[in-house]
């Protein structure tokens, strides 16, 4: 059993991971009897965490919003800026942590009081950052702890999808996880109506609640999401797909391919393979090229067709002129 104090940080760890828990649930968790439960539930409200509980038979206990942020985490100044720190993190898709922010900036709005929350509205609504490059997909943080939300209560989603053609449909889907590369929020979940997982770019999602209701979580399409998304986007979604061999080390070619252009795995010690797609082969050759780095062609024999003709048209220019090379009609340029 555990003792009091690791025990009430362990029921405050359970209720901030899901919505609502039984009072059976949390002392099967905790290995305590549901009185001990109660007691420890008792505690926390005492230390100011607003646990909310519901009576009957498919009632529980949840962590909810209270009026003053509980003590000895945060004052009000320090949740404000956090919390708008959080937002600005998630939103602009800074490599490494934005996942992370978006399950803090869950859980911390998640306690905000009402006016902690107008504050940091406030602050990110009249607040325009001055950034080197725009981003590609601005992604309303509001909607990503949404989603975080809806995927970590398991509820059923309700949105607009505005495809690559501008069309917009109308889905249900059981959320399962948010992936982010650089620049990009993607969600992967079950889609009810096409029945199989399908993977949504977060800034073309527009929330329609009221969501629900809750569904058992399926077991999700592959083990490594990043890189079931990776492949979905950069390979399984265009009608030609290529597999090269780049003569480098997969550290790297990761350095020059993103995963939102490719997949690498590594091909022993000097090598590696990507996969990647395109909307034709023309468009493939131009995005091989770009890599920079040198390759081999193993898949499909047609990309090697298109190398040499692309060799060919980039011969013929070459020799039909240009401040280095021959003059137009093939004359010869007179030296100086």
């Amino acid at each position: 059993m555990l003792e009091t104090s690791a025990r009430l940080l362990r029921l405050l760890s359970l209720l901030q991971a899901h919505r609502e828990w039984s009072g059976a649930e949390l002392a099967e968790r905790l290995g305590v009897t549901p009185r001990t439960v109660r007691r420890d539930v008792d505690r926390l409200r005492e230390l100011g965490y607003p646990v909310n509980a519901s009576p009957g038979t498919g009632g529980g206990y949840q962590l909810g919003a209270g009026a003053e942020l509980p003590p000895l985490v945060l004052d009000d100044d320090e949740a404000v800026a956090v919390a708008v720190g959080l937002r600005t993190a998630a939103g602009q898709g800074i490599e490494g942590i934005g996942e992370t922010s978006v399950r803090a900036l869950a859980k911390l709005e998640q306690v905000l009081p009402g006016r902690l929350r107008r504050r940091v509205s406030a602050l990110n609504a009249y607040t325009v950052p001055m950034l080197r490059e725009p981003m590609p997909s601005a992604v309303d943080p509001a909607v990503l702890t949404e989603l975080a939300h809806l995927c970590r209560d398991a509820e059923r989603l309700r949105f607009a999808y505005r495809g690559h053609d501008g069309a917009v449909s109308r889905r249900i889907v059981e959320p399962h996880r948010l992936v982010c590369t650089e620049h990009r929020w993607y969600l992967v979940a079950w889609d009810l109506d096409r029945e199989d997982w399908r993977t949504f770019r977060v800034d073309r999602i527009t929330p329609r609640p009221p969501h629900g209701p809750r569904f058992v979580p399926r077991t999700p399409p592959a083990d490594d999401l990043a890189a079931y998304v990776s492949e979905g986007v950069s390979t399984r979604v265009y009608a030609e797909r290529a597999v090269v061999r780049l003569l480098v080390p997969q550290q790297e070619a990761a350095g020059r391919i993103s995963p939102s252009a490719g997949t690498l795995e590594p091909d022993g010690p000097d090598a590696c393979i990507l996969r990647t797609g395109a909307a034709d082969l023309d468009t493939m050759v131009v995005h091989v090229l770009m890599t920079g780095l040198p390759f081999e062609v193993l898949e499909p024999a047609e990309l090697t067709g298109a190398l040499r003709a692309a060799r060919d048209r980039l011969d013929a220019a070459l020799a039909r002129g240009g401040p280095d090379g021959p003059a137009r009609g093939g004359d010869s340029v007179p030296e100086r």
